[in-house]
């Protein structure tokens, strides 16, 4: 990546203004990458905004940096750099300031992209978006300090599935180390970004496993959250967001589905897989993305497009 980061750096180094923008419905390696890179940037004297289209899930809203970030920006910025968007589309009304910029940069990890800007910083062998953050931070000589290494743990910690995940490898736990040695409390991180959960989590959560179907002998496993059930708990979209991970954990589940019913006739789908099923094929045919093992779309609510969707699935089984 030596080409790219020189790239990299010619283009941060010459701008003044730079923006920093996450995917919409963010999780823990969106946000805890954008702060980390946002905060760097901040101290060798930048013009920093950081930004993203939905507010932060709560857990999250604690982060060093995370009272800072914007839902709208009117301004124009010399540089506009994405985290962890595997393409323009989840970046919505932010894209427009990548349209206007000098300067345009993506830092990612997804194996299945659609690349939409000039330079491309993209390292799909990372755990997390925050190893590539940190791997930046460094080249670009800027000091990681207690509160940018606490972001970028809670990226490494939330992507990796508190470290479960097949992508984890040596270096994840050489930068992991490197972070805790800066003074982060890693056990007050993991508890309160990735095994802390509210009694809606659990509610909701519970009313999700229950409505599982499982198919294939049990390979499969598909449920589906409404928009009822979040007025019923009272709960928010980020209640259910480990439900998938949950579910793909069942003994002999290979798939995980999970249908969230979205305003406007819509249902966002989660897409979870394990022992190599390659999941983020199934994503992109319905015009989603990600990982091979953690991917997502959105569809129609339609009962056939539903239907074929877990057709396509059950045939991925066979």
């Amino acid at each position: 990546m030596r080409k790219e980061f020189i790239k990299v750096r010619k283009g941060i180094t010459r701008a003044r203004s730079i923006l920093v923008a996450c995917h919409r419905n963010p999780d823990g390696d969106a946000i805890g990458s954008m702060l980390a890179l946002g905060l760097g940037l901040k101290k060798i004297g930048k013009k920093v905004s950081m930004l993203c289209v939905d507010p932060l899930p709560y857990s999250y809203r604690k982060l060093p940096g995370a009272s800072d970030v914007i839902r709208h920006s009117k301004s124009r910025y010399d540089c506009a750099i994405a985290v962890d968007c595997g393409k323009k589309d989840v970046l919505e009304t932010a894209y427009k300031h990548f349209e206007n910029a000098k300067t345009t940069i993506e830092i990612d990890h997804h194996d299945s992209r659609e690349p939409f800007a000039a330079i491309k910083y993209v390292d799909t062998e990372a755990a997390a978006v925050g190893e590539i953050v940190y791997d930046l931070l460094r080249r670009l000589r800027i000091a990681i300090d207690k509160n940018i290494a606490e972001n970028i743990l809670t990226s490494i910690i939330v992507e990796s599935n508190s470290f479960r995940l097949p992508s984890v490898r040596p270096e994840t736990f050489r930068i992991c180390a490197d972070l805790v040695d800066k003074g982060v409390n890693f056990n007050r991180v993991t508890h309160t970004v990735y095994w802390a959960r509210s009694r809606k989590m659990v509610l909701l959560s519970s009313l999700c496993l229950s409505r599982c179907v499982f198919l294939k002998n049990g390979a499969l496993a598909w449920s589906i959250v409404k928009r009822s059930d979040f007025r019923t708990y009272r709960g928010k979209k980020e209640d259910i967001d480990a439900v998938a991970d949950d579910m793909r954990a069942i003994e002999g589940v290979k798939i995980a589905i999970l249908f969230r019913e979205e305003e406007k006739g819509k249902l966002r789908v989660c897409l979870r897989s394990k022992h190599g099923v390659n999941i983020a094929a199934l994503a992109r045919k319905y015009g989603g993305g990600g990982h091979f093992d953690v991917a997502g779309c959105v569809i129609k609510k339609r009962g056939h497009i539903q239907r074929r969707l877990i057709a396509d699935a059950k045939r991925l089984l066979s």
